[in-house]
């Protein structure tokens, strides 16, 4: 497909309504509108959780897909493990507080999928990409200074890596410092041009 042909008939859509991703895909400077997906998020039993963040990233965007034609439809998930663990998202202070604690000094691994899928066609692929993040030592006030500075309970993690968070790790391992924080852009841009999107 040409550049020409993608940007005339094809229309984006973020099959997602996180605020983050959003502002994410808002880098690229393409005009997109957003879908809220309706997809169970539900575990299938003995699903692993980069299985089960593959299938919901799919399976947002061919839900939206099936009701907006003439799109290239985005989805996406993210899942946090910290060893057999899996994370959710704090949602208080006091919550985010405890999560922090036993992540100190901890390793935890964020995979996040993406899927693009033509709703006409049908032709669609995915990726995967896990960052790594390790905790430094942290000390119950560094923690309560954080959590009441930066707010992050609608965070895996209880983190805000793009925001004072930083300050919370040793390091951090990625391919992509987007993906973190919920949409992997180095390799949607590139599923983008193959699509004839102009990217940048």
């Amino acid at each position: 497909m040409s550049e020409q042909m993608g940007a005339a008939t094809l229309r984006l859509v973020l099959g997602s309504t996180s605020p983050h991703r959003r502002q994410l895909l808002q880098r690229l400077a393409l005009p997109f509108t957003v879908a809220a997906p309706n997809a169970d998020e539900s575990p299938l039993p003995g699903e692993s959780p980069i299985d089960l963040v593959r299938r919901l990233a799919h399976d947002k965007a061919e839900e939206v897909a099936r009701r907006h034609r003439g799109c290239l439809v985005i989805g996406s998930d993210q899942i946090a493990v910290c060893g057999s663990q899996v994370l959710g998202k704090p949602g208080s202070a006091a919550r985010a507080t405890a999560q922090l604690r036993a992540l100190s000094g901890q390793r935890v691994d964020f995979h996040t999928a993406v899927h693009v899928v033509h709703s006409d066609t049908g032709e669609n692929e995915g990726h995967l990409d896990t960052t790594t993040v390790h905790f430094r030592q942290l000390t119950d006030d560094e923690i309560s200074r954080y959590v009441a500075r930066d707010k992050p309970y609608d965070c895996a993690g209880g983190f805000k890596i793009e925001s004072l968070g930083v300050a919370l790790f040793s390091r951090v391992e990625s391919q992509d410092p987007t993906a973190l924080i919920g949409l992997p852009l180095i390799w949607l841009a590139g599923a983008l041009r193959r699509r004839g999107f102009a990217a940048p």
